[in-house]
């Protein structure tokens, strides 16, 4: 048994010994490009000394989603009471700042807190990988390499200009940090040191992510003093093709086509472009989208962040919900009432780790076991049914 034995520890060891061998490769070619870089050899020496590639990045990279989430489910999440009330409460703590920083970039102070609250919930969720080692791995290995370099040479000079230091510098797998979870490329673009200290800090300076925040948005288009849409009610009929974000046309096209705000009331017919966004098909809520709307999307291309953007918003500055209900007999359920779900698993005996209010795939499958046994759709879906299905068998 011994004899077997060293020789099949020496097969499991060879990739390891191999991986390391292409990674302390790839660093070598990454420090001669350096000074083109504008990153000098002594950073990089400084702070690629003993690097080691994290694979679980490359994992991340090449992870396929394994559950589509209902735009109901998404929006319910992120703009659910705890938030608002908190939002509310940065809006009161940063009341001075955010005043300086909508006279400066000419964003709402209600916006602004609105991506911080999605972005991070309001600084409590930074993300917590080292951003050189992800970077450095995503750099040598995986699908879009140069992307991920450059990316990678960034962070360094970000170090390297003293604006944050690297162990303060952690964020998610793919490299975005802060409190507004800015990509290292962004950073450098528009980041902006607003509290006077030499220093442009998205982690440990407040008013420079809100400021740099407010920038990003002015500089992709954002108008002061506009609305970023609005929910509409829309005509019987209505042609579904011509909705979409990108099928603008202005304003008083729409008022003939139908279009009516959301009370039934008229809206003023002018040139002004705007498009219809309907993020469940006409039986769900309609939306008149604006410019802003779309310099929301650029923070993060998906239109269901950005309607939550949009909608985080509007509630923070006293907004009703969306009249128009979603098509669906299943709601979504806000993270006090996950966590409430999570609660009610655990005491059935399903390990499903802590109670948080993030829907993970242990506590999928722990409801789609649920919804077996109790005769629904298995779909692991975190929704109204189960919650109320679960308190009553209590």
């Amino acid at each position: 048994m011994k004899t077997l034995l060293l020789p099949l520890l020496l097969l499991a060891a060879a990739p390891a010994v191999h991986a390391s061998a292409d990674f302390a490769a790839c660093l070598s070619r990454l420090r001669a490009e350096a000074p083109s870089k504008q990153v000098r050899t002594d950073t990089f020496d400084r702070l690629t000394a003993g690097l080691a590639p994290d694979p679980t990045v490359l994992e991340a990279l090449d992870r396929q989603p394994e559950f589509v989430t209902p735009i109901w489910d998404y929006l319910a999440a992120l703009v659910d009471q705890e938030r608002i009330d908190d939002g509310a409460t940065a809006l009161k703590t940063w009341a001075e700042v955010l005043d300086k920083v909508s006279a400066e970039y000419g964003v709402d102070p209600a916006t602004v807190v609105a991506v911080w609250g999605v972005e991070s919930n309001f600084g409590r969720n930074f993300g917590s990988r080292p951003l050189i080692t992800s970077l450095a791995t995503l750099s040598c290995e995986g699908r879009r390499q140069s992307y991920f370099k450059g990316e990678f040479f960034t962070t360094l000079r970000i170090v390297q200009e003293g604006h944050i230091a690297a162990e303060r510098l952690t964020g998610s797998w793919a490299g975005a940090f802060g409190h507004t979870q800015f990509m290292p490329s962004t950073f450098m673009r528009v980041a902006v040191d607003f509290d006077g200290d030499g220093r442009r800090d998205l982690i440990d300076s407040v008013p420079d992510a809100l400021a740099s925040t407010a920038n990003y948005l002015k500089r992709a288009g954002w108008r002061t003093g506009e609305t970023w849409g609005y929910e509409i009610r829309l005509p019987a009929g209505f042609d579904e093709g011509v909705a979409g974000r990108k099928a603008r046309r202005p304003v008083s096209d729409w008022v003939r086509l139908g279009v009516r705000r959301i009370d039934g009331s008229p809206i003023v017919p002018d040139d002004t472009s705007a498009a219809v966004l309907l993020p469940a098909g006409v039986d769900g809520p309609a939306f008149l989208v604006f410019r802003n709307f779309n310099a929301i999307y650029s923070y993060n291309a998906a239109e269901s962040y950005a309607l939550a953007i949009a909608h985080l918003s509007d509630r923070l500055r006293g907004g009703a919900p969306f009249v128009t209900a979603w098509p669906t007999d299943d709601p979504g359920i806000g993270r006090h009432e996950r966590r409430e779900l999570q609660q009610l698993l655990l005491d059935r005996g399903h390990d499903i780790g802590e109670v948080d209010g993030m829907i993970g795939s242990r506590t999928r499958a722990a409801i789609a076991e649920e919804q077996t046994r109790l005769g629904f759709e298995a779909n692991g879906r975190a929704g109204r049914k189960i919650l109320e299905a679960l308190k009553a068998a209590r």
